[in-house]
Formats: C-alpha cells, sequence, structure tokens
C-alpha cells in the first residue's frame, strides 16, 4: 500500500517543473503547430488549384499529387522556420554571461 501512496505523491507536482527555464512557452509551441497545420492546408489547396488549371479531363490522380506534394511543402517550409523560431525565444531568454575585460598586470 505504501507504494501506491508513494506513486501518488509523485503525480502531484506540477508537470514541467523539470523543464529548463529557457524553454519557450506552451502558447507558443501551440502557435507554431497551428501554424504548420495551417500551412498545410493552404499549401493542399494551391497544390489542387495548380494541378486543376493545369489538367484537362479527368486528373483525379495529379489532383491528389499536387494536394498532397502541396502540403508537404507548405508544412516543411513553415515548419523550419518555426523550429527557427522557438530556437530563437530559447536564446533570448538565457541570461548573458558576463565578459570580462583582457586583465592588465
Amino acid at each position: 500500500m505504501t507504494d501506491s501512496a508513494e506513486s501518488g505523491a509523485e503525480h502531484d507536482q506540477p508537470v514541467g517543473r523539470d523543464a529548463p527555464p529557457t524553454m519557450p512557452s506552451r502558447t507558443a509551441f501551440l502557435l507554431s503547430f497551428l501554424s504548420v497545420v495551417i500551412a498545410g492546408l493552404f499549401g493542399g489547396v494551391i497544390g489542387f488549384g495548380l494541378a486543376d488549371v493545369g489538367c484537362t479531363g479527368s486528373c483525379e490522380s495529379s489532383k491528389l499529387l499536387g494536394t498532397l506534394l502541396g502540403s508537404a511543402i507548405g508544412a516543411g517550409g513553415v515548419g523550419v522556420v518555426a523550429v527557427l523560431v522557438l530556437r530563437a525565444m530559447a536564446e533570448w531568454k538565457r541570461n548573458p554571461t558576463p565578459r570580462q575585460g583582457p586583465r592588465r598586470s
């Protein structure tokens, strides 16, 4: 019975207590995730539109391919930018180390 009581006490600690202090906020992570999802949706719409304009007749496979490629390219590009922004936010939160000037004898 003591095992269950001890394990319950461990779960009472706040989540993220061991997270580094330079980590971006949860809101920043959610906004970056949503921006990747939205970019994927818009990329899919653009890819579908390009395949639809450039094709005549029954071109369902090319429309599907355009949609998938557009989604992947859009989400991938915004994903790279989102990672770079989150890393920059982590660097901005970091405390600068004091620089010492050259020593004079």
